[in-house]
């Protein structure tokens, strides 16, 4: 069983690659050329469907609010309520601000 010329040229870049890059680099690179390709075929649907790829690429996109302004949400409806937010994490504070909500307000009844 004899082996083709392309079958040897094929061993032989592939021991050049390792001897080049080492056996540490090929996971990286054929990582890069996987992702590659994966853009290739994903602009290619695009082209050939435009309104599928931006229905695609619209189900992609993170929601515009972030992690940080749900906490300075949360610090402004704690303060319009009243409730200490110094030294607290983010349950304890929600947790305080529905024990707050659920407490009954100590309002004077009207005498009769």
């Amino acid at each position: 069983m004899a082996l083709d010329p392309l079958e040897w040229v094929v061993i032989g870049v592939i021991v050049i690659v390792i001897f080049l890059w080492g056996p540490s680099k090929i996971p990286e690179i054929a990582k890069s050329i996987g992702l590659a390709r994966k853009e290739f075929d994903q602009a290619q649907k695009a082209w050939q469907n435009p309104t599928e790829a931006l229905l695609q690429q619209a189900s992609q996109i993170p929601p515009k609010q972030s992690q940080a302004s749900a906490d300075d949400l949360l610090l402004q409806t704690a303060a319009r309520m009243g409730v200490s937010t110094e030294g607290k994490t983010r349950e304890q504070i929600a947790e305080e601000m529905v024990s707050a909500r659920a407490a009954p307000k100590n309002q004077a009844t009207p005498a009769q």
